[in-house]
């Protein structure tokens, strides 16, 4: 990296260079957001990984693919992280470079754009790998090649499979989604494009296999009522993890626990009247009961058949403490163990020790289990007997099950057929933690790492991105993480500006002023001893002047202000702040006036026409000191765009700051540059009028042109997201209003906010109309 790089030398903290020089690229859309990406980067990767993440960055902005690769992955890769670890990267990156050495190359932006929401939906680094095996064997069966040979064009289906992958794991297991995507390879594999509208749900017979495949109860739609389960009865807070079924293997995995959390199957089917999430709730109580009762057994000097038995009455032994503290359990436990038939297995062709051990769990849980022989009858008398004592221990458990064996075992134990039929109990770990050896293990203690470093504060250059969906109107889904927010305080200018600009409306203030002490409400509170306040406190200045005539030191707190204590109202005023902006009014409030053709009515300061921008601003300062003197909460915000990945929102004036020379300065070093992605701002404001608790809450949009950004093509596509946006206020009880500036704009604006809009023909009149409008949706 040359030391001439303009990014290099602009960025002030030596860290930001160093990671700056080690990305080497030149791309102007990355060094517009780096700082602000690698704040939220540095809060979630550790420092030693941040090599591997920048490297990572770096091999795909080499692609020759342009800056969009590195762009998203450098957006995405933290939420990932969050999701399921660092340690995914090394399988991400490895299925990325397969991706590029085949003709698939350019559907690396698609599967990195929705790897972080994917990431999400399956919390898990294993089920993230699982993912990743079936993307790359619907890329390895439909890359197709000519005449056998080496591979000449790309899988139709794969960037649609990536687009549509989020949607698809909301209502699949990974493997209902494995099952689906083999019925697309293997009926569309050679028909590109119904592969297209396969993977693309356009199908009826997509949608119809979905539907088939959609089953159970995902651990990702119960997980917050899991984790509530788990701290509310069991005062546990552990992290939970799924693991994925999706693949046939020869002993399908199970339940488990670790240092790193409980894990269970990413989906349960409804199974012997219990429904999916009752069966989440027998297996994480069966763990919690081995964690606070069950101790490790040395295992050396034991068989498995012998293991085998301690692992099941010790089992049995946690299920019954559990249904003691909490019967209600005792109902689900009995569904769902299995009750083997007495005499179902033949000793002398099959090895019956686990059908044996089965029974006698089943014994050791119900007490109708109708057994009749004796050994189990003797033992399970024990069993209870040791749990009735309160004495009853892991050890003497032991010692119970290895005696049940000494006295049933059999030659044909040792036969190679074994019966599982009705013996295994899914609900129950796999008892891994019942074990230690005394030779040395490969399992190593799990530390944090003592010389781990955080960034500090003093390194965070700025506020890290927040990333929204967009609507697709096309395929009327969400694109989960698709814009990025960056959001700051709107640098600052000169407030004496603002002051000239008000004094030039004079007039316009004196109306405003009338108006303003019609509407404002009688139920005030004076707040008294105030040294700067609306009026002056008579009492606290007549007894002020009585002790400085007494020689005593008087009070200098003699003014009062009044607090607003009935009205109730919340508005935040989104001003638009793209290009279009910077274009001049002239006569009639007309755009673009040629040279020479200036109105003489609508003049600047130097005697030029002024512009759309100026207009603004001072139609925003008209506002802001209205509602100043009216004390209604107001909050200003600009926001324009340059692609999806830089989406910038700036901060004028916050609700609880009064209309002083700090914001006053903000506004008169308004700016306006690029484009209007009108949607990811109008819920970036939702964000922050929500958590306000108000009556009223109003969003404000001043805007001069219809939603439009240089990486969107389609006219239609970012007026329906603005549209969407506004629906998504309306839920959270946001109300939103356009005050249009394009006199062309009736039929868009009316397609995105309703009937609550207003067109103003006249743009001049503009610092007029604002406080009006304020003024009539407030009263």
């Amino acid at each position: 990296m040359s030391s001439a790089d303009p990014a290099l030398t602009s960025y002030q903290h030596p860290l930001m260079r160093e990671y700056w020089a080690r990305l080497d690229t030149r791309f102007p859309q990355v060094a517009e957001v780096f700082e602000e990406m690698m704040a939220e980067a540095l809060l979630v990767i550790e420092r030693s990984d941040f090599d591997a993440y920048l490297d990572a960055a770096r091999y795909l902005g080499k692609l020759g693919r342009g800056p969009e690769p590195m762009l998203v992955f450098l957006e995405e890769w933290p939420s990932v992280v969050r999701a399921v670890g660092m340690a995914a990267l090394p399988a991400v990156m490895d299925f990325v470079r397969a991706m590029q050495k085949s003709p698939n190359g350019k559907a690396i932006g698609a599967f990195l754009q929705t790897l972080a929401a994917v990431a999400r939906r399956l919390q898990s680094q294993e089920q993230l790998e699982t993912y990743l095996a079936i993307a790359r064997e619907l890329m390895m069966r439909t890359t197709g090649s000519i005449h056998g040979h080496h591979a000449t064009f790309p899988s139709p289906g794969l960037p649609h499979f990536f687009e549509q992958a989020p949607r698809l794991l909301d209502v699949l297991s990974l493997k209902g989604l494995k099952n689906w995507v083999e019925y697309g390879i293997r009926n569309y594999g050679h028909h590109p494009e119904r592969q297209q509208d396969y993977f693309a749900l356009r199908l009826a017979d997509s949608r119809a296999v979905l539907q088939r495949e959609r089953h159970g109860t995902l651990f990702a739609d119960v997980e917050r009522q899991l984790d509530l389960y788990l701290r509310g009865l069991w005062n546990e807070a552990d992290h939970l993890v799924p693991y994925s079924t999706a693949f046939d293997e020869l002993r399908k995995p199970m339940p488990y626990f670790d240092k790193l959390g409980l894990r269970v199957p990413d989906v349960y089917d409804d199974a012997r009247g219990v429904s999916g999430i009752d069966r989440y709730r027998a297996t994480l109580a069966h763990m919690v009961g081995h964690r606070r009762w069950s101790e490790a057994q040395i295992a050396d000097n034991w068989s498995p058949f012998q293991r085998l038995a301690v692992e099941f009455l010790e089992d049995a032994r946690i299920d019954c403490l559990l249904m003691r503290e909490y019967p209600g359990l005792a109902r689900i436990f009995l569904a769902l163990h299995p009750k083997p038939v007495e005499d179902a297995c033949d000793p002398e062709t099959t090895s019956c020790l686990r059908h044996r051990l089965a029974m006698l769990s089943r014994a050791c849980l119900d007490p109708a289990h109708g057994y009749r022989e004796a050994a189990i009858n003797e033992t399970v008398a024990r069993f209870h007997a040791l749990l009735a004592s309160g004495t009853s221990n892991t050890t003497a458990i032991a010692e119970l099950a290895l005696a049940y064996v000494a006295k049933t075992r059999r030659q044909s134990d040792q036969l190679p057929k074994v019966r599982f039929e009705d013996t295994e109990v899914d609900y129950r770990d796999d008892n891994r933690h019942l074990w230690r050896y005394i030779e040395d293990s490969d399992d190593e203690e799990f530390f944090d790492d003592p010389d781990r470093r955080l960034a500090k504060e003093s390194e965070i250059v700025g506020l890290p991105p927040r990333h929204y969906p967009e609507w697709d109107y096309g395929s009327k889904t969400y694109r989960p993480d698709w814009v990025s927010v960056y959001e700051a305080l709107h640098p600052s200018g000169n407030p004496a500006d603002i002051d000239r600009l008000l004094a030039k409306h004079a007039a316009l203030a004196k109306h405003l002023k009338r108006l303003l002490d019609l509407l404002k409400p009688q139920d005030k509170v004076r707040i008294r001893y105030q040294e700067e306040g609306s009026e002056l406190d008579l009492d606290v200045a007549i007894r002020s002047l009585i002790d400085f005539k007494a020689g005593s030191q008087p009070e200098p707190r003699i003014n009062m202000s009044h607090r607003t204590d009935g009205r109730n109202i919340a508005v935040l005023l989104l001003v638009d702040l793209s290009e279009s902006l910077n274009q001049k009014v002239g006569a009639g409030g007309n755009r673009s006036v040629p040279p020479g053709a200036d109105s003489p009515r609508e003049v600047g300061a130097g005697g030029t026409a002024q512009t759309i921008l100026e207009l603004g601003q001072e139609a925003v300062s008209l506002l802001a000191w209205a509602i100043d003197r009216l004390g209604d909460p107001l909050a200003i915000a600009g926001f324009h765009s340059n692609t999806r990945h830089e989406v910038r929102y700036l901060h004028l004036k916050g609700f609880s700051e009064r209309w002083d020379d700090t914001v006053k300065a903000r506004v008169a070093a308004m700016q306006a540059r690029f484009s209007t992605r009108m949607g990811a701002a109008l819920r970036h404001a939702g964000h922050y009028l929500s958590a306000r608790k108000a009556d009223k809450r109003i969003l404000l949009v001043l805007t001069d042109g219809e939603p439009a950004d240089i990486d969107v093509t389609d006219p239609e596509h970012l007026k329906a997201d603005a549209k969407r946006a506004v629906e998504e206020l309306d839920a959270q009880g946001i109300a939103s209003f356009c005050l249009s500036l394009d006199p062309k704009a009736d039929d868009y604006v009316r397609e995105i906010f309703g009937h609550r809009w207003r067109v103003l023909d006249r743009i001049e009149r503009l610092p007029e109309q604002l406080p009006m409008l304020y003024l009539s949706l407030t009263k």
